[in-house]
C-alpha cells in the first residue's frame, strides 16, 4: 500500500449538502455499511421520488471506501457521471442521488466552508442585523423555528462576585476543562477537547465546533463557518445548526438556548432534528469583545438530559475560555506555517546551492579531484584549497560542505583580500553597538553566522598578522570576543580555506605565520587549471551555454564546431571564470541559434597583437611570461589605474600589487 492510499484508520465523512451549503455530517465507520435509500431503515433517508427505496450503499473494501449502486431506477452519479457496480471514492468526490449531494472527504475542515457548486441558486439567505433577528425571532415569526427560551452575551461564571454558592462545583469543572484546554497544540485539538469536555459535564449527545476563515468584528456569514470538530454516536450524523440561531451567536453575539427544535423544518429532505428526536439546542458564540471566531453547537435528544440555561452559562464560559486561547494558537499556527514555508525556501536554496556547486567534467584530474572531495567531505579537519584564480576553488568549498554532515547548516563565504583590516575584523568576528563609527548596532560575524556549518575564507593568504593572530587561536578552539566586546562567543564551525598564492614562500618571506599554515594544511587539494583538463572545455561550454540561456530564458544555443575548436586550444589565463564569461559574451553576440567562430573574443594584448590560437600562429611563450605581458598590456590601458586594472584581470587589489612586485612591473614616470 502506497503512502497516499486511505487507511480504514484514517477518519472518512459524507456531507450531505443543500442549496444553502452543507447540512449533515455522517462519520463512516469501517466495518458498518451506510446505506442511503428512501426508506427510514436506511442510515441517510433521502424523501424524493427519484430516489428508491434502497438506493445504494457506501462501504470500506480493500483500500478504501466504496459507494455501490444498488440497481436503483435513476442510478448513482459520481462527480456527475452514473456509475455501473461500485466506484472507489476520492477525497472531493460527489454523489448524488435526486435531490441529495454528498461530498466525500477525509477533511471536514476544508471541505465545509463553500456551498456545493452543483446546488447554487439565487435563494441564499443575506446576513441580518441584530434588529433583524430580533424581530424574526418574535412570537410572530415562523413557528417551525425553535422557540428561544434564554439569550445571554456573557456567562456569570466570568462576573466577579457573583455570590452565588452553586456556581463554586461548575466553576470547578470549568477550572479542570480551562487547563485542559491550555494545554492544546492546536486548533483542531483544543475544538475536540471543548467538545468532549463540554458533552462529558452537561452530559450533551451532540456537539461541535465551527469556526470562520478568519476572526470577524463584521457581520458574518453562516455559509462561511467550518466545522472543525464535532462528536456524535457512531450511526448518528451530526446535524448543522439552525442559519437563524447561527445568527442570533455570530451577528448579535448572544447564546441562545433553544427548544422545539423537533419542529425545525430548516433541516431540508434529509436526516431532519425531528427524526433525531432533538429535544434542546445551544448555540454559543465564541468571541473576545466584538471579535467573533466561530460558535460551539450542542444537541440533547432526550427529554431526561435537555439542556438548561445553567448549561447556556457554562458553555458561554468554556466558549469565552476558547476565544483567547484560539488567538495565541492562531498566531502559532501562522507562525509556524511561516517557519515552514521558510525552511522549505531554505532547502530549496539549499538545493540549487548544491546544483550550482556540481564540478563539471570528465577528465582524470577531475575524477582526481572529485575524490579527494568525497573523502574529506565526512572529515571535520579544516581544508585548503589551492589553484589559479578563476578554477573554481569556491566550487570545491561548496561540494565539501554540501556533501558533509553539516550540509543542512549554513554555508558563509568570505573574501579575506576585498576589506581592510579593520573590516575584515568585523566581518570574521562581529562587533558590538559604538565599537566605531557606523557601529549602530550589535552584529554576528561570519564565524556566529556558519555556527554548525562550514565558513570558506577565499583569499586567505591575505590577511594581516594582527587577524592572522586571532584567526589562529579561533581554529585551535578557542572562543574569541566581537569587536569592542567583553562577552566571550564560542562557535563550532568547519573551516574550508583557498588561496592562489603561494604560502610556503609567504611563510619563508615572514608574510603568513608558519602556525596558521600548519593548522589550515591539514586536508590540501590542488584545484588543476583549464588548460590541464582540456577533455573538460566541451563539456563545460554545453554547460554554460544551457546555464547561460536559462538567464536569458530562451533556447541554448549550438557551438559551432570549428568555434569549439578554438575554445578547446585557448590556453584560458582565466580558467573556467574566464570561459564562462567567454561563453556569455559570445552568446550575446550571435545571431541565430549558433555560435560561430567569428562570434568568439578573447583578451587583445595592447601592442595590437592578437591572440595566437586565432590567427593560427604558435608563440612559444611561458605562462608566466604571457602573464606579466598581459598585466602590462592592461595596465598601459587603464593608465595604470591599478583598481580598474584588478576589475579586468578579475583579480584582488592585493593580488595585483603582489604579481607587480613579483615581476618587476613599475609605472613609468611619464604615466
Amino acid at each position: 500500500m502506497t503512502d497516499d492510499q486511505p487507511t480504514s484508520n484514517e477518519p472518512a465523512y459524507l456531507v450531505l449538502c443543500t442549496e444553502s451549503g452543507w447540512r449533515d455530517v455522517y462519520r463512516l465507520v469501517p466495518g458498518l455499511c451506510l446505506t442511503i435509500g428512501r426508506e427510514s431503515t436506511n442510515r441517510i433517508v433521502v424523501q424524493d421520488d427519484r430516489c428508491s427505496r434502497r438506493h445504494a450503499e457506501v462501504f470500506f473494501a480493500n483500500d478504501g471506501w466504496v459507494v455501490r449502486d444498488l440497481g436503483s431506477s435513476n442510478g448513482t452519479l459520481v462527480n456527475k457521471n452514473e456509475i455501473t457496480g461500485q466506484t472507489t471514492l476520492e477525497e472531493g468526490h460527489t454523489i448524488l442521488i435526486g435531490s441529495a449531494e454528498m461530498i466525500f472527504t477525509h477533511d471536514i475542515t476544508q471541505n465545509l466552508g463553500a456551498r456545493p457548486t452543483s446546488l447554487e441558486s439565487d435563494t441564499r439567505v443575506k446576513p441580518q442585523k441584530p434588529d433583524q433577528i430580533t424581530a424574526d425571532l418574535s412570537d410572530d415569526a415562523a413557528t417551525d423555528e425553535p422557540e428561544i427560551l434564554e439569550r445571554r452575551q456573557r456567562s456569570r461564571f466570568l462576573e466577579k462576585d457573583s455570590g452565588d454558592a452553586a456556581v463554586a462545583k461548575e466553576f470547578a469543572s470549568l477550572y479542570r476543562l480551562g487547563s485542559t484546554l491550555l494545554a492544546a497544540e492546536n486548533i483542531r485539538d483544543l475544538a475536540q477537547t471543548a467538545i468532549d469536555g463540554l458533552m462529558e459535564v452537561l452530559t450533551a449527545d451532540l456537539g461541535a465546533v465551527l469556526l470562520l476563515p478568519e476572526p470577524t468584528s463584521e457581520d458574518a456569514d453562516v455559509d462561511e463557518l467550518r466545522l472543525i470538530a464535532f462528536r456524535a454516536p457512531d450511526d448518528m450524523p451530526y446535524h448543522r445548526v439552525s442559519d437563524r440561531l447561527s445568527r442570533v451567536a455570530l451577528t448579535a453575539g448572544d447564546g441562545t438556548l433553544a427548544l422545539n427544535v423537533a419542529g425545525d423544518s430548516s433541516a431540508g429532505t434529509f436526516q431532519t432534528l425531528e427524526k433525531m428526536n432533538a429535544e434542546s439546542v445551544i448555540c454559543a458564540p465564541i468571541r473576545d469583545g466584538t471579535t467573533i471566531y466561530g460558535l460551539i453547537h450542542l444537541y440533547s435528544l432526550t427529554p431526561d438530559h435537555a439542556l438548561d440555561a445553567d448549561s447556556l452559562e457554562f458553555t458561554l464560559a468554556v466558549a469565552e475560555h476558547m476565544s483567547g486561547i484560539l488567538a495565541r494558537l492562531t498566531e502559532q499556527e501562522q507562525l509556524a506555517e511561516g517557519l515552514a514555508r521558510a525552511k522549505g525556501e531554505a532547502k530549496q536554496f539549499r538545493q540549487m546551492l548544491a546544483v550550482e556547486s556540481d564540478l563539471i567534467g570528465k577528465s582524470e584530474s577531475m575524477r582526481v579531484l572529485k575524490d579527494q572531495i568525497a573523502r574529506f567531505a565526512s572529515k571535520e579537519s579544516t581544508a585548503l584549497i589551492r589553484g589559479e584564480s578563476g578554477v573554481g576553488k569556491e566550487l570545491v568549498a561548496r561540494a565539501i560542505h554540501f556533501n558533509s554532515p553539516r550540509r543542512e547548516h549554513p554555508f558563509v563565504c568570505l573574501n579575506c583580500a576585498a576589506l581592510t583590516e579593520t573590516l575584515l575584523e568585523s566581518e570574521l568576528f562581529g562587533h558590538e553597538k559604538g565599537a566605531f563609527t557606523g557601529a549602530t548596532d550589535r552584529k554576528p560575524g561570519k564565524f556566529e553566522q556558519a555556527n554548525g556549518g562550514t565558513i570558506f575564507l577565499d583569499e586567505v593568504g591575505e590577511m594581516s598578522p594582527q587577524i592572522q593572530a586571532k584567526f589562529l587561536r579561533v581554529l585551535e578552539g578557542h572562543s574569541f570576543e566581537r569587536v569592542g566586546g567583553h562577552t566571550t562567543v564560542s562557535v563550532d564551525v568547519r573551516v574550508v580555506a583557498a588561496t592562489n598564492r603561494d604560502l610556503e614562500q609567504a611563510v619563508r618571506e615572514n608574510e603568513f605565520r608558519k602556525d596558521l599554515f600548519f593548522r589550515l594544511n591539514i586536508l590540501d587539494i590542488e584545484v588543476p587549471p583549464l588548460r590541464d583538463r582540456r577533455d573538460d572545455i566541451e563539456v563545460l561550454v554545453n554547460h554554460f551555454l544551457k546555464l547561460t540561456a536559462r538567464q536569458y530564458g530562451s533556447k541554448p544555443k549550438v557551438m559551432q564546431a570549428d568555434a569549439l575548436e578554438v575554445l578547446v586550444q585557448y590556453d584560458w589565463p582565466g580558467n573556467v571564470r574566464e570561459l564562462r564569461n567567454t561563453i556569455e559574451r559570445a552568446v550575446a553576440i550571435a545571431n541565430g541559434d549558433e555560435v560561430t567562430r567569428g562570434d568568439i573574443r578573447f583578451s587583445q594584448l595592447d601592442d595590437g597583437t592578437p591572440s595566437p590560437v586565432l590567427e593560427g600562429v604558435y608563440k612559444p611563450l611561458s605562462m608566466k611570461e604571457i602573464e606579466r605581458r598581459h598585466i602590462e598590456a592592461t595596465l598601459n590601458f587603464t593608465h595604470w589605474v591599478k583598481r580598474e586594472t584588478a576589475r579586468i584581470l578579475g583579480i584582488e587589489r592585493s593580488t595585483l600589487d603582489r604579481k607587480l612586485k613579483s615581476y618587476g612591473l613599475e609605472k613609468p614616470l611619464d604615466s
